[in-house]
C-alpha cells in the first residue's frame, strides 16, 4: 500500500469512533440538533412567521411548524434565490442544488456552507470510513475514485447546479488527490463531450472505484467500453473494487453493472439526497443503512397524519421522511418512504416514493411490487434490464393496461414470455392489481427500445433520475418516438 494510501486509510478509520458514539446516542443527537436549529432560526423571516421564538421543545415545534413539500415551501426558496438574507436560515444562501427528482419540475434546494461541509462532505467521508472498516484488505486509496458529476453555473450571486458538481467545486484541487477526472472534465456541461474527456483522461488512470447515480455511471461505462474496445470494465481498470451508489434504487441496475464490470466488485449504498446526506450502509451489497443522527438534520417520520420523532418509530414500519436542516428546510417532506429494520441502532432501507405508484384503474401498483416482480422475471427468463418505465394506457371504451418501456442489456428469448411472467408475478404480489386484471385491465404490454434511449431522453429533459411509474403516457410516448426517429 502506498504512503498516501496508508495515511488516508488511517484518517478515514479514525472517523469510525465518532460515528459509533453518535449512533449509540441517536435520540440525544437528534434533540441537540433540533434545539440548535431552532436557536439559529428564531430571528429569520421563517422563524418570525411561525413563532420559533416561542418554541422550546419538540412538541411545541411540531405544533408551531406545519409540514411542507417543495410547492408549499417555494416562496421561501424563491426569496433565498433572489439574494434576500435571513429568509429561512441566517445570512444569504449562495448555492442551490438543482434537482428534478422524479418530477418534471426543477427543484432548487438551498445549500449552505454549514450543510455542505457538516452534512454532504461529512457523509461522503464517513461512507468511505465505514467501507474501509468493513473491508480491511481494501487498497482504495492506492488509486482514484471516478465521480460522475453534473454541471453548475453562476446565476446572479449564487452557484446553481447538480449537487455532485457543487461538491466538486467545494473540494477544489485537494479533491483531485483521490478523485478523477480533473475538475475541467468533471464540470463539462455537454454529456457526450464530458464522457469523451473522461475516457481520454481516465482510461489510463488507476481507477479503484466509481461513485454516483447508477444511471449516469452506467451510461459512462457503456461509452468507455466502446471507446476502449474492451468487453468488460475490469479490462480497462483491473484493480477496480467498488461502486458507491445512491440517489435511486440500485436493484434495476445491479445485473447490468455485474455484466459490464466482468467480475465481482463491492457495491456500497448511501442515502444522499440533494436535501441532505441521511444514511449509509455498513456492509457491502446491502440496502440496509445506518441513520446518521449528527449531520445537522432533524428527522420526523410520518404514517399518514401521525408524525413521530426518531424515538417513536417502530421496527418493521414504513414512514415518509420529514427533514429540518441547516439548509433552511423546515419539516420538509422528502417524498421518500423508508422502513426501519432496526431501532438499536437505527437502521433504514428505502422502500419507495410517497408519490411513486400507479392507480389509474384502482390497481394501487407500488414501486416495491414493480421492482420485486422485475427481479423475479429477469431471473426466470434470463433477461437483464438496464432501464424501464411503466405508464397507464387508457382504452377508448373502458379500462386499459400498463405499458412497460424497457431497455435490455440481454434480451429474453421471448419478449412475449417475459411480459406474461411479469404480469403473472405482479398479480401474485398485489391483490388490487390482480382484481383489476380480472375486470377492467388488459395484460401489460412490453415495448423494447434500443440501449441508450433512456439516457438520451435524460439529456434532452435534463433529468438525473428516471421516473419508474407514471399515471400518464407522456414520458413513454416520448421514449418510443425517440427510438423510432433514430431508427429511420
Amino acid at each position: 500500500m502506498s504512503v498516501l494510501g496508508v495515511l488516508m486509510r488511517r484518517a478515514m478509520l479514525s472517523r469510525c469512533s465518532r460515528i459509533e458514539r453518535a449512533v449509540r446516542r441517536a435520540v440525544e443527537e437528534q434533540y441537540s440538533t433540533l434545539y440548535r436549529l431552532i436557536e439559529r432560526g428564531r430571528n429569520t423571516s421563517f422563524g418570525c412567521d411561525v413563532g420559533l421564538g416561542r418554541v422550546h421543545n419538540a412538541e411545541q415545534f411540531a405544533r408551531a411548524v406545519r409540514r411542507f413539500d417543495y410547492a408549499s415551501f417555494t416562496p421561501y426558496i424563491e426569496r433565498m434565490r433572489g439574494g434576500e438574507p435571513n429568509v429561512a436560515v441566517p445570512g444569504r444562501v449562495d448555492m442551490f442544488a438543482r434537482s428534478s427528482g422524479t418530477s418534471a419540475r426543477s427543484k432548487y434546494i438551498p445549500i449552505t456552507r454549514r450543510a455542505l461541509y457538516g452534512n454532504h462532505l461529512r457523509g461522503m467521508a464517513d461512507a468511505v470510513a465505514l467501507y474501509l472498516r468493513a473491508n480491511p484488505s481494501s487498497e482504495l486509496f492506492d488509486g482514484r475514485t471516478l465521480t460522475m458529476a453534473g454541471h453548475c453555473q453562476r446565476e446572479g450571486r449564487a452557484l446553481v447546479g447538480d449537487l455532485s458538481a457543487l461538491l466538486v467545486v467545494a473540494t477544489g484541487r485537494w479533491g483531485e488527490l483521490v478523485r478523477a477526472p480533473s475538475r475541467r472534465a468533471a464540470l463539462i456541461e455537454d454529456f457526450d463531450a464530458k464522457c469523451e474527456a473522461i475516457c481520454e483522461e481516465c482510461a489510463v488512470e488507476d481507477i479503484r472505484a466509481l461513485a454516483g447515480v447508477p444511471s449516469w455511471n452506467m451510461a459512462l461505462v457503456r461509452r468507455l467500453l466502446e471507446w476502449s474496445e474492451k468487453e468488460h470494465l475490469c479490462e480497462v481498470w483491473p484493480r477496480i473494487e467498488l461502486f458507491m451508489h445512491g440517489g435511486v434504487s440500485f436493484h434495476p441496475y445491479r445485473a447490468a453493472f455485474e455484466s459490464a464490470v466482468g467480475r465481482k466488485i463491492n457495491y456500497w449504498e448511501s442515502y444522499n439526497a440533494s436535501e441532505g446526506f441521511i444514511a449509509v450502509a455498513e456492509e457491502c451489497n446491502s440496502d440496509e443503512m445506518l441513520l446518521m443522527p449528527h449531520y445537522g438534520c432533524y428527522y420526523e417520520f410520518a404514517r399518514g397524519e401521525n408524525v413521530v420523532p426518531l424515538e417513536g418509530v417502530r421496527c418493521g414500519a414504513e414512514y415518509a421522511v420529514l427533514m429540518s436542516s441547516e439548509n433552511g428546510l423546515w419539516r420538509y417532506e422528502l417524498g421518500d418512504m423508508v422502513k426501519f429494520t432496526s431501532v438499536d441502532p437505527y437502521k433504514i432501507k428505502i422502500v419507495g416514493r410517497t408519490k411513486q405508484y400507479i392507480n389509474a384503474f384502482g390497481e394501487e401498483l407500488m414501486i416495491g411490487n414493480v421492482e420485486q416482480a422485475l427481479l423475479y422475471t429477469c431471473s426466470a427468463t434470463g433477461a437483464v434490464v438496464e432501464e424501464f418505465t411503466v405508464s397507464a394506457q387508457f382504452l377508448p371504451r373502458m379500462g386499459g393496461y400498463h405499458r412497460w418501456v424497457v431497455e435490455f442489456v440481454r434480451r429474453p428469448d421471448s419478449v412475449e414470455r417475459f411480459a406474461e411472467v411479469l404480469d403473472s408475478k405482479l398479480r401474485s404480489l398485489n391483490s388490487d392489481y390482480d382484481a383489476k386484471r380480472k375486470s377492467v385491465m388488459q395484460p401489460l404490454r412490453v415495448v423494447v427500445v434500443p440501449r441508450g434511449t433512456f439516457h438520451r431522453w435524460q439529456i434532452k429533459e435534463r433529468r438525473r433520475k428516471i421516473p419508474r411509474l407514471n399515471g400518464d403516457s407522456a414520458m413513454s410516448d416520448a421514449l418510443i418516438a425517440m427510438s423510432r426517429a433514430e431508427s429511420l
